[in-house]
């Protein structure tokens, strides 16, 4: 049986999935106060998310990245498939970055130090680009 990852996708699902999962295993069961901080955040850049509840919001914010996390480090998940789901967990949170005052130097892309925790995730998007691009031109023999 073949699995419908390639040898070189394995170091970058690992490194990705490993630290995916680790983040949404370290929100599951936040506090009520992790919980309002992750949603304020999100919700000041994504405002329809003021319709629901901290503690909901974190419970699928964790589940979310679980279960990211999980098709990463599957080889039985198609790469393109994770990917897909990398680029667009990864374009939410480049949309914070860029949407949330005080995240860039005025007039520029580049980072303040608050921005860094957010900024650096350009890597997971590029990741996930590839590897979209990589399934959809991929020989099919």
């Amino acid at each position: 049986m073949r699995l419908p990852i390639e040898l070189r996708h394995v170091a970058p699902r690992l490194a990705t999935g490993a630290f995916i999962l680790n983040s949404g295993l370290s929100k599951r069961g936040a506090d009520e106060e992790t919980a309002a901080q992750l949603h304020g955040m999100a919700e000041n850049t994504y405002p329809f998310l003021e319709k629901v509840p901290a503690s909901t919001f974190a419970r699928l914010l964790s589940s979310w990245e679980i279960a990211l996390g999980a098709a990463l480090l599957l080889p039985v998940v198609p790469t393109a498939v994770a990917g897909a789901g990398l680029a667009a967990f990864s374009s939410a949170l480049l949309g914070m970055y860029l949407r949330t005052p005080g995240m860039r130097e005025e007039g520029s892309l580049r980072p303040t130090q608050q921005g860094i925790p957010l900024a650096k995730d350009v890597w997971m998007l590029g990741v996930g680009i590839g590897f979209v691009v990589d399934g959809m031109t991929r020989d099919r023999r």
